[in-house]
C-alpha cells in the first residue's frame, strides 16, 4: 500500500488509525498540534523501515537536514545575544556541546522520540531505539517537521524550551562531556599529534555486541572503553584517557 502524502518529494508511511492515536500522544508531550499528521510521521521514519516496504516510501533524512540547520541557527542566535561577554571560539564550543549527538540523543530521550521511532526489524533488533545518532537525527528531523507546520516562531519557543537547560549546564559545567573532543584538541596542542584508536575485541551475538576499544596517546595506551557500538565505546576510551591527562580544572 502506498504512501498517503508526499512532501517535497518523499512519500510519506501509510497512516493507520492506530499510527494516528500513537502520534496525538506525541503532539500532547510536545504541546505542539499537527494538521499534517502524515508529516510528522515521515519524521519518525528511519530508511531501514522505508527500505523495507513494498512500496517506495520516504525517510526523515531530508527533515533532519533541515532541522539542523534551524537548531544550529537558533542556538547561534541565542548565544550571540545572550552572552556578551564571550568570545566568538568560546560561544563555539558551547555550541559544539549543546547540539551535540549526545545532548540531542538525550531530549530525544526524554520526549520518548524512541517509542514512536520507525524502525526496519534488523535495525528494531539491533538496539536502534537506544542509538544516540539514531535519536539524535530523529530529533532534528521533527524538529524540521515542526518547523514546516507552524514556522519559525514556534519552532523557537520550542527550541528554546529543551536547549536553554543545556546551556546552563555548559556554563555551569555540568553538562555530559564530548571526551573525544576534548581528548584530540588536548592532544593536538600538547603532542602535536592526534590520538588514534584500536579494537581490541568484540564480545556477545550479532544483536548485542559489546565492543571494547583502546586509545593511544603519544605511545601510552589507556582503557580499554567499552559499548553497545564503536563511538560509544570511543568516547568510554577517550574519557579514562582525559580523565590521565587532561587539565584538573576540566574534570571537576
Amino acid at each position: 500500500m502506498p504512501g498517503t502524502k508526499v512532501f517535497e518529494g518523499q512519500i510519506a508511511p501509510v497512516l493507520s488509525n492506530q499510527r494516528r492515536k500513537e502520534l496525538s500522544l506525541f503532539e500532547k508531550r510536545i504541546g505542539i498540534r499537527f494538521r499534517r499528521v502524515d508529516l510528522l510521521n515521515l519524521a519518525f521514519c528511519h530508511r531501514s523501515f522505508a527500505n523495507e516496504q513494498a512500496n517506495p516510501v520516504g525517510n526523515n533524512e531530508k527533515l533532519e537536514f533541515l532541522g539542523d540547520s534551524i537548531l544550529g541557527f537558533l542556538v547561534s542566535e541565542y548565544l550571540y545575544l545572550r552572552l556578551l561577554n564571550k568570545s566568538e571560539g568560546d560561544l563555539a564550543k558551547i555550541k559544539s556541546f549543546v547540539v551535540s549527538e549526545t545532548s540531542l540523543a538525550q531530549i530525544s530521550k526524554d520526549l520518548e522520540i524512541d517509542k514512536f521511532l520507525l524502525l526496519g526489524r534488523g535495525e528494531d533488533v539491533s538496539g536502534g531505539r537506544d542509538k544516540k545518532a539514531l535519536l539524535a537525527d530523529a530529533f532534528e528531523a521533527v524538529l524540521g517537521a515542526i518547523y514546516l507546520e507552524v514556522g519559525m516562531k514556534v519552532t523557537k519557543k520550542f527550541v528554546l524550551r529543551f536547549l536553554v537547560p543545556e546551556i546552563q549546564k555548559v556554563l555551569e559545567n555540568k553538562h555530559i562531556k564530548d571526551y573525544k573532543t576534548l581528548l584530540q584538541e588536548f592532544v593536538q596542542k600538547e603532542y602535536k599529534s592526534y590520538p588514534r584508536y584500536q579494537l581490541v575485541k568484540k564480545t556477545g551475538p550479532d544483536h548485542a555486541k559489546i565492543f571494547w576499544i583502546e586509545v593511544v596517546v603519544d605511545s601510552t595506551t589507556f582503557g580499554p572503553g567499552q559499548g553497545r557500538n564503536k563511538k560509544e565505546a570511543e568516547q568510554k576510551a577517550a574519557q579514562l584517557a582525559w580523565e590521565a591527562l587532561g587539565p584538573r580544572e576540566e574534570n571537576s
